[in-house]
């Protein structure tokens, strides 16, 4: 009985440090800490409700990611990206989510996720019927975009690069919360992009699925680098 209890113990600490972690890092993805702010566990314990213990693992994690800086003495502080180690993301990015859409196509799709991204595919296509986004919109292609990459990793079935994919994404400047969703022709050539991705993938054509994706990424750079050097 003891060690029943000793386990479930050890569970529910295992599952209180993931659900710190996940808010944590949700709220330095939004915007809620500025790059190089100090995170004090004091303070974070009491805004999120919980002991010290699961927030100390929670920076442990997120510094691990990359989200966060370590310094002795000096604690935890949000990682600032300059302008190159930001192209230096959105090239990994490229590079690894460009060997998903590869594996997809070798792997094939399963019924669930052609179903998920056909869906997604066209709930895109009704925001951008209009012809114009609506500031509505943007939460809801936001999460189309999300789905579609989602689906397209899970489908590559290699644990190991959604590991690296997340780290990369989990850099703030660089999450797609950061792109100009107001630029319509641009969202607009991008969820193109997306249905050229899947014609690819069901094709089992999988360099062809690679480089598409590949220069998905890199437009996206491109747009993420012309909002870095917009005047403030």
């Amino acid at each position: 009985m003891r060690t029943q209890l000793t386990t479930l113990a050890r569970q529910t600490a295992v599952t209180l440090a993931q659900s710190v972690t996940d808010q944590l890092r949700a709220l330095v993805m939004e915007g809620g800490f500025k790059p190089g702010e100090r995170l004090q566990e004091v303070s974070l314990s009491q805004r999120l409700g919980v002991s010290r213990t699961p927030v100390r693992a929670a920076l442990n994690s997120l510094a691990a990611e990359g989200m966060l800086h370590y310094a002795p003495n000096r604690g935890y502080r949000v990682s600032h990206i300059d302008a190159d180690r930001l192209i230096t993301i959105f090239d990994l990015r490229g590079v690894l989510e460009g060997l998903a859409a590869r594996l997809a196509a070798e792997h094939g799709l399963d019924e669930a996720e052609l179903a998920d991204f056909r869906q997604a595919l066209e709930q895109g296509d009704a925001i951008m019927s209009s012809g114009t986004l609506r500031a509505e919109d943007r939460e809801a292609f936001a999460e189309v975009n999300a789905r579609i990459h989602q689906t397209i990793v899970g489908a590559a079935n290699d644990s190991m690069l959604t590991d690296m994919i997340r780290v990369c994404h989990n850099i703030p400047i660089s999450s797609e919360r950061n792109v100009l969703w107001t630029d319509y022709g641009w969202l607009r050539r991008s969820h193109d992009d997306h249905h050229r991705i899947l014609d690819a993938i069901l094709l089992r054509e999988g360099s062809r699925a690679e480089q598409l994706m590949r220069e998905h990424v890199h437009s996206v750079k491109l747009q993420m680098r012309a909002q870095l050097a917009k005047p403030g």
